[in-house]
């Protein structure tokens, strides 16, 4: 059974439910193991920006962003195409893996018949490629995390992380850099589980024309893929104590963070002591 999670009070103001931008919110407010909190316009996560509306667009300049991390790889943003341009805003893309990656596993997500959608997925192994997928970012991708918090802790915030769906490579990301600065892991959790609230969620879309191509069983064989289960989460926070020893270790030896980096990071992002 799942175990139940903290609830992290939301901030209507900063969480609009935006056009054609998925999953947006403000992470500010979690709190820190030393009384701390994360400071509100400071850090923000999200799907791609790809289809933002005008008004969209202006909503998201108007947070005084400095950097844009898209999270995408190139197969993204060809499907999806590449963010709008935000006046006065640097885009950085910093691709991480895909944790459904695979032209043809997900040529089946898209078209593939319910038989074969139960040969690839069912018996739990779709919830195991994502968990899967969550361990090997963890360590494959330390150069990536730890280039994105060297240049959280030098000039990119206020920032925006996004990948496509805005709930695995960002989430993880977001994680991570919540870690860095302190933030209880309960909060962590309870943040990352939010992509699930409905108006947050990707939109599940098939080229299948079958009858029960949007079946109820094709859709609950699909879900591990859209869901952000805290297991997957979990599970990369596992592989860190892991491989590491623990989550310290992490930060300073895995993503080479200084104490000094760590102050700025800090710095940039929470509430004063």
């Amino acid at each position: 059974m799942t175990q139940q999670l903290p609830q992290v009070p939301p901030t209507e103001a900063n969480e609009p439910e935006l056009a054609e931008v998925r999953n947006f919110r403000d992470v500010g407010g979690l709190p820190t193991t030393d009384g701390r909190a994360v400071r509100p316009g400071r850090l923000f996560r999200s799907g791609h920006l790809a289809h933002a509306t005008e008004t969209d667009a202006a909503f998201l300049t108007s947070l005084g962003l400095h950097t844009v991390f898209d999270f995408r790889n190139e197969a993204d943003r060809k499907v999806e195409g590449a963010d709008v341009e935000l006046p006065g805003v640097r885009n950085v893309n910093i691709p991480l893996n895909d944790p459904a990656d695979g032209k043809e596993f997900w040529k089946l997500v898209r078209d593939g018949d319910i038989a074969q959608l139960r040969e690839i997925l069912g018996d739990g192994k779709a919830a195991t490629r994502m968990s899967d997928s969550y361990r090997k970012m963890v360590v494959e991708r330390t150069s990536e995390h730890s280039r994105i918090l060297h240049s959280m802790a030098e000039e990119s915030v206020p920032a925006l992380m996004h990948c496509a769906a805005g709930k695995d490579r960002a989430g993880l990301s977001i994680a991570i850099t919540l870690l860095a600065v302190g933030v209880e892991r309960e909060a962590i959790e309870a943040d990352y589980v939010k992509s699930n609230d409905p108006h947050r969620r990707y939109k599940v879309r098939r080229s299948s024309t079958a009858a029960d191509a949007m079946s109820p069983e094709v859709m609950e064989l699909l879900s591990p893929l859209f869901d952000a289960r805290v297991e997957y989460l979990r599970a990369a926070l596992e592989t860190i104590e892991a491989t590491w020893g623990s989550v310290e270790t992490y930060l300073t030896e895995g993503l080479k963070l200084a104490p000094e980096t760590r102050e700025r990071l800090r710095e940039s992002l929470l509430t004063e002591a």
